[in-house]
């Protein structure tokens, strides 16, 4: 298996450098800097990673272990309207399962992955809190609620 590398922008390097500086450069903070370097490159790749472990002085395979344990954290680029189906409880009874499949249809991709254009990305959550609204559909920020397999299509015309 071969090792593909990215280029980080040395611009954003800088930046993550300087808010590991504003942490102190203090290992205790390794999950507020993981937070602002996902913020800074929309997704923490092991090169993210290694830059984070250096500035901490933590190994590697702690900060990759916090990365894939929290599942905020992504490891995959994620589209320009991350979509979020909730399957919650409330959510999974009233055919959020449905709702996925037809996402994934309308797509063309699985849960995990980005369309080629780079412009949706589809992934599940837990519970959003918003158990009233079942099943709910999270695009960026926004949340659509009560969305049947016919209103996939309706959310994705918003963003296109």
């Amino acid at each position: 298996m071969s090792s593909i590398q990215i280029e980080l922008h040395e611009n954003q390097v800088k930046e993550l450098v300087e808010v590991c500086r504003s942490f102190n450069n203090d290992p205790i903070e390794l999950i507020n800097v993981l937070h602002k370097a996902q913020g800074i490159f929309g997704y923490l790749p092991a090169e993210v990673q290694e830059i984070v472990s250096r500035e901490l002085n933590v190994p590697v395979a702690k900060v990759y272990g916090v990365v894939t344990f929290y599942s905020f954290f992504t490891m995959l680029p994620k589209g320009q309207n991350p979509i979020s189906i909730c399957l919650g409880t409330a959510c999974y009874v009233r055919g959020a399962e449905k709702v996925l499949d037809e996402f994934k249809k309308k797509l063309k991709i699985a849960v995990g992955e980005t369309t080629p254009d780079g412009k949706f990305s589809l992934n599940c959550l837990r519970c959003v809190g918003a158990c009233g609204l079942a099943p709910v559909v999270m695009v960026g920020d926004r949340t659509f609620g009560r969305v049947s397999p016919d209103g996939v299509q309706q959310i994705l015309d918003e963003y296109v």
